[in-house]
């Protein structure tokens, strides 16, 4: 058996309760020389180190956040089906003499954002369940029960059953998207985990490159097929990944927190190259001392916890961020297709530019990846991206002041595609990689639930009163939407330069002691902290407390 349970495990207790007190001071200290240890080689691991010594770790947290694949597939599926000929005629109202067939804003609104509504529950169902079954099993719930809803999406006969169809898929799609990015930040060391976190950015981005092109490749259908088959491809997620997950370990973090501290370890084990230079016991100690330094602070583990104390900050922060991709224009350049039909672009030209659009979102994160972020700061990034996407949005806003030449649409069509780079290369990752580690480890999950529910109500906000800014037949803005999300982008990068902290480099016992400390956001890159200065509590099983 291993040394980290002869050291802290006997009997399911931290150390031998009936040891003598010299023997138990002994044991807090190699306690905490195994944690300390532990934490120095997560610093000085670089993300090519962390690479080598954490194989499995990057395997399953890919096939994870592969689930969010399915919400944006679905996310820009049900968006861009506005223009759709065939889905319009099926679901939609005669609009002229022309046979022009559009769904009202009214049903734009309730049906683009159903699954969003959907999704804000699931993601509330979901900060529960994890805490009791853990990541593991409450995905694998979530794709069962994703298998089913599609039923009622694939035969909806018309758009009422289609809008309860989109609200209950979107109850899984919450807890693959709010358990995707935990599971990363809870089973990767700190070189990788902006990385991972972010990745379920790109799994969204990889879900809306597969729309653009299915819809690209059917636009022409005249049959029911043509919007069918998009749906119908949902299915291939949770066949494939479904027995995939079945044999995922689960974090430890989550089995720390339950006190199943020999579980935790084999998970671990799991986790890590047994060739790598990472001793396993040693990480279980930083995750126990972290866990007992946030006991001590009082972090509880229930929503309301999120809103005491010092946590209150963490969680504005972690749901500003994440409400930061719709406040930066999401909903204005996420339905181009339906803007580039208003400017008056041909409908194969539009569903081609979506593609482009989706490449180049595909390629802005790469750059992000590669380029960006293993150089600048977590606040550089996401303020820089917040001010350039302002500039563009009221840049196309004045150009709506041009009148409506065709040369001024293909422009703002243009400007909305430089707009989906900026935002991949700066919010739309960071949005997902700053929620998923400002929030303390007892509180991460629920933390996350809360942030990823802003965006939703945001979304859905800002996704009902899109269609009303370019619906011909209500405000019809066109151009001048640009100034509406232009002032929103600013007023987000206002915010972050008051508000935002830098969390690049900082284990989660560190983020504990700054925002403890309540240190300025602006002096958080610079600020010298130690959280094994700070005397914690282990607290045993029989409730008895250790000095650790």
């Amino acid at each position: 058996m291993s040394t980290m349970k002869d050291d802290f495990v006997s009997h399911g207790t931290h150390v031998e309760l009936t040891t003598s007190l010299s023997q138990k001071r002994a044991d807090d200290e190699a306690f905490k020389a195994r944690a300390r240890d532990g934490n120095e080689i997560e610093h000085a691991l670089s993300p090519l180190e962390a690479i080598k010594a954490y194989p499995m770790a990057i395997f399953w947290c890919l096939m994870v956040s592969m689930c969010v694949v399915m919400e944006g597939y679905d996310t820009i599926l049900i968006a861009n089906f506005f223009a759709y000929p065939t889905f319009a005629k099926k679901y939609g109202q005669s609009v002229d003499a022309n046979g022009h067939w559009q769904l009202s804003a009214s049903w734009q609104a309730a049906v683009g954002r159903g699954s969003g509504i959907g999704a804000f529950f699931g993601v509330l169902l979901n900060g529960i369940i994890v805490n009791k079954f853990g990541q593991k099993r409450a995905v694998i719930g979530a794709l069962i029960s994703l298998s089913c809803t599609l039923f009622i999406v694939f035969f909806a006969p018309d758009i009422k059953i289609l809008l309860v169809g989109q609200i209950l898929c979107g109850l899984p799609w919450g807890v693959f998207a709010s358990s995707a990015p935990a599971y990363a930040s809870e089973v990767l060391p700190l070189s990788l985990r902006v990385y991972m976190t972010s990745y379920t950015n790109m799994c969204f981005i990889m879900g809306q490159l597969i729309a653009a092109g299915v819809l690209a490749g059917l636009v022409n259908r005249t049959d029911e097929w043509g919007y069918r088959i998009p749906f119908a491809l949902q299915w291939m997620w949770p066949v494939v990944l479904i027995p995939i997950l079945c044999f995922a370990p689960e974090s430890p973090w989550h089995l720390v927190r339950q006190n199943r501290l020999e579980e935790a370890e084999a998970s671990l084990r799991r986790l890590q190259r047994a060739s790598a230079p990472i001793d396993p016991q040693k990480t279980l100690a930083v995750i126990m001392h972290t866990n007992a330094l946030e006991e001590e602070l009082s972090k509880g583990t229930r929503y309301q916890d999120c809103y005491k104390g010092n946590e209150l900050r963490r969680t504005e922060i972690a749901c500003m961020t994440f409400m930061g991709q719709v406040l930066a224009g999401a909903p204005f350049a996420y339905t181009s297709t339906y803007f580039f039909q208003q400017v008056g672009m041909p409908t194969d030209m539009i569903y081609n530019m979506n593609v482009g659009a989706t490449c180049m979102a595909f390629v802005g994160t790469l750059v992000s990846w590669f380029g960006i972020m293993p150089y600048f700061g977590r606040r550089k990034i996401y303020m820089s991206g917040a001010f350039t996407m302002s500039a563009i949005l009221f840049i196309i806003g004045f150009l709506g002041t041009k009148g409506n030449v065709m040369a001024v649409g293909y422009t703002q069509s243009a400007l909305c595609l430089v707009w989906t780079f900026i935002f991949q290369l700066s919010i739309g990752q960071l949005g997902w990689a700053i929620p998923a580690e400002v929030g303390s480890t007892r509180l991460r999950q629920k933390t996350i639930c809360l942030a990823r529910n802003a965006y939703y109500i945001a979304d859905v906000v800002g996704g009902v009163l899109q269609p009303y800014f370019m619906n011909p037949t209500e405000w019809n803005l066109k151009g001048y939407t640009g100034f509406i999300w232009g002032s929103t982008c600013f007023i987000l990068a206002m915010w972050t330069y008051f508000r935002l902290p830098e969390t690049k480099g900082r284990t989660f016992d560190e983020l504990d002691v700054l925002f403890g400390k309540r240190i300025s956001a602006r002096k958080f890159a610079s600020y010298k902290v130690d959280s094994f200065h700070h005397s914690i509590m282990l607290v045993l099983p029989s409730g008895e407390k250790v000095a650790a």
